[in-house]
């Protein structure tokens, strides 16, 4: 009996260890783009760049941190001008976890806004 708790114990170790593996990666991934999304907006609302110019800003920073995404699910919306209107700006995302047995996609959904004090 106790070499039976002792493979269901190790199994479960294994399990959580595997999982952990899996699953961090992709959270400290999302955090990261979250805080690219924050810092962008922040900056976007006072430059002159266009919706355009922000999404692939975004849309870079994505693909240095490793984030699995495509232009089409990051939305930029830029109401006003330079200084004195406001930058939305949503993602989503999917992230697949290689589960055994149990496919599984992790969603994300990061955004920011940002209006300006003016």
């Amino acid at each position: 009996m106790d070499i039976i708790k002792f493979g269901v114990g190790i199994f479960v170790i294994v399990a959580v260890i595997y999982l952990g593996i899996q699953v961090v990666p992709a959270y400290y991934d999302n955090y990261q783009f979250q805080d690219a999304i924050n810092q962008q907006a922040l900056q976007s609302t006072y430059t002159p760049q266009t919706a355009d110019d922000i999404r692939d800003s975004v849309y870079n920073t994505a693909m240095q941190i490793g984030v699995p995404i495509t232009k089409d699910e990051i939305k930029v919306e830029r109401v006003g001008g330079e200084a004195h209107g406001s930058v939305t700006i949503d993602a989503h995302y999917a992230v697949p976890l290689n589960i055994p047995g149990y496919p599984y996609n992790m969603q994300f959904d990061p955004s920011s806004s940002n209006h300006s004090t003016f």
